[in-house]
């Protein structure tokens, strides 16, 4: 092979050396770069849950009726379990997508007696009231997760869905003083509405191995204007646990704070205090 013939095979050659190192570099760099984007232990891609909540139910109502303004004083009345759904999916390495739902729908009756409020006096006897509450909330949105290590924290604004329907029957013997009256009543009603209302969510995850992670969740939705107004509270601290790698167990302490008020011709006022242990069976991918 001549001289030049030579150069050429060796130029050729340490061209393609040069540009497989590259190659190589290149590789090796896009590697670690999708090594570094995996998102955090702590998250899931894609997770599933479903389960129910187990509250004690703490309760105001109070509203305009034909015989005047009644408010109830605040009640305590059966543990009830409620049925919910929470679904999350990430996107990338930090951006989140969340849905939480669930329902609360209970026949309550029973004979109050003592001091209560009618039409703004203070006053003493009997009510006799049955009625059915039921009341349903769907949580959306949208969290910026930070951190890729076993510990994330997350950032969220969304839209929360609201509706509340209230039934039922009252009959009352009530009287007052200075000057005294003695007031007789009796009636049905029932009454329903819906809105939407913007949500701030916080979040922090914690991996501790495989199989266990711990979690705190909050948010927290306010309303202004409109026929509905009010805010609404979520807090809660939970456990999960993965005794496959797909399925696992969550149990955590939840407590939801909801205070409406309707405007219109005639006001009303629920205020509804839900606390107690949550429980799902929770599917990720």
């Amino acid at each position: 092979m001549s001289r030049p013939a030579q150069r050429a095979a060796l130029s050729t050659l340490n061209t393609t050396i040069v540009t497989a190192l590259k190659g190589a570099i290149l590789l090796g760099a896009t590697t670690a770069g999708m090594a570094q984007a995996q998102q955090s232990p702590a998250l899931d891609r894609i997770s599933i849950s479903a389960g129910a909540f187990r509250a004690e139910p703490k309760i105001h109502i109070g509203g305009d009726t034909n015989y005047g303004r009644v408010d109830t004083p605040d009640e305590k009345i059966d543990d009830v379990t409620l049925p919910r759904v929470k679904a999350e999916v990430l996107i990338g390495d930090s951006h989140g997508l969340s849905f939480d739902y669930f329902r609360f729908d209970e026949d309550w009756a029973g004979t109050a007696s003592g001091d209560t409020v009618y039409e703004g006096r203070p006053v003493a006897g009997t009510i006799s009231a049955d009625a059915d509450l039921r009341l349903e909330m769907a949580r959306f949105s949208y969290k910026w997760w930070l951190g890729k290590e076993k510990n994330a924290f997350g950032i969220g604004l969304g839209a929360a869905y609201l509706r509340a329907k209230i039934s039922g029957s009252a009959e009352a013997n009530l009287s007052a003083s200075n000057p005294v009256e003695n007031y007789s009543f009796s009636g049905s009603a029932s009454g329903s509405d819906s809105v939407w209302a913007p949500t701030v969510e916080l979040a922090w995850r914690h991996s501790l191995n495989e199989q266990w992670r711990v979690y705190a969740e909050g948010s927290g939705i306010k309303k202004n204007g409109g026929t509905v107004e009010g805010h609404v509270w979520n807090g809660s601290v939970g456990v999960e646990w993965f005794p496959h790698k797909n399925v696992g167990l969550v149990v955590d302490y939840n407590v939801q704070k909801i205070d409406l008020h309707r405007n219109g011709d005639r006001t009303a006022d629920l205020d509804l205090k839900l606390k107690g242990p949550s429980a799902f069976v929770k599917v990720r991918f």
